[in-house]
């Protein structure tokens, strides 16, 4: 899968928002390879393996998106977080699947790199995030609920 096949914003780049995150692009690319991938998992895992590792590659991108739009710096990073626990979910269902046969050792590689450079990205940006510490001076240093 090429790089030019994955979403195009139509927004001016460094104006985007979330869209703008190395590591939202990069747990975008995570979802497109799963998704490629478990279109060739067997018909019987249909509603296990292919449900579950659909959904959390999803789920990373997604708490990503939602992680940037919270405004305490503390409420961000429980998303990060949440999407963090997606990508390494992902990986277990990878790793299952490579146990079990479904995805060979070079694709389950190529793959298994990808997610853990989204991984180290959404770390280094969670380490950004803890050291600006956004709206600590209205709320303080408790995590704020809508």
């Amino acid at each position: 899968m090429t790089k030019s096949s994955l979403y195009v914003s139509p927004g001016e780049a460094g104006k985007r928002g979330f869209e703008d995150l190395e590591c939202y692009g990069l747990a975008l690319q995570v979802m497109a390879r799963v998704h490629q991938f478990s279109k060739s998992l067997p018909s019987e895992e249909k509603y296990d393996l292919f449900a579950q590792i659909r959904r959390s590659s999803k789920g990373a991108a997604a708490n990503i998106a939602e992680g940037y739009g919270r405004y305490h710096f503390l409420d961000s990073l429980r998303f990060y977080s949440i999407a963090r626990g997606e990508l390494n979910e992902t990986l277990a269902h990878l790793i299952n699947a490579r146990t079990l046969g479904y995805i060979d050792q070079p694709d389950f590689a190529s793959i298994y790199n990808l997610v853990r450079r989204t991984e180290r990205t959404l770390n280094g940006y969670m380490a950004y995030v803890r050291r600006l510490r956004s709206g600590v001076g209205e709320y303080g240093d408790k995590a704020i609920g809508e």
